[in-house]
């Protein structure tokens, strides 16, 4: 009877080097889950700024092409300005550029989250104009 006894003593806890292994596997995993944590929660920010810039290029694209139709004309050139969307200020720059086929022209919409000329551009637009709007036959 007494050897049981002293069996279910010794089977009661956990030694030192069990604990000290289950801490240092916490220790371990701990970090890395939450440095992916951190990684996850940047992607989603850009996705979301990205998105934003998508449509911010898309409304400058279609007020280009109002300003068209109404002039009956584009002209090449670069124009800059910035949008307010989703409370943040975001930077725009578009350009209209000659192609090879005549009455053509190539429209490149950037747009980026800060005012700065370094390649921190978050999303790109072409879109392509009819230069010479010409009217209807009635």
């Amino acid at each position: 009877m007494m050897s049981s006894k002293i069996r279910d003593n010794k089977q009661r806890g956990f030694t030192l080097i069990e604990v000290m292994v289950a801490l240092t596997v916490v220790a371990v995993t701990l970090p890395a889950l939450l440095f992916l944590l951190s990684q996850q929660i940047d992607g989603t920010a850009y996705l979301r700024d990205r998105s934003v810039a998508q449509w911010v290029a898309a409304d400058r694209v279609a007020e280009v092409r109002l300003a068209v139709a109404k002039q009956r004309s584009a002209r090449p050139g670069i124009i800059a300005g910035e949008s307010e969307r989703a409370g943040r200020t975001w930077y725009w720059q578009s350009e209209i550029q000659e192609t090879p086929v005549p009455g053509f022209m190539r429209l490149t919409v950037t747009v980026t989250g800060e005012d700065t000329d370094d390649d921190s551009v978050l999303f790109t637009l072409d879109a392509f104009l009819n230069s010479e709007v010409v009217d209807a036959p009635s």
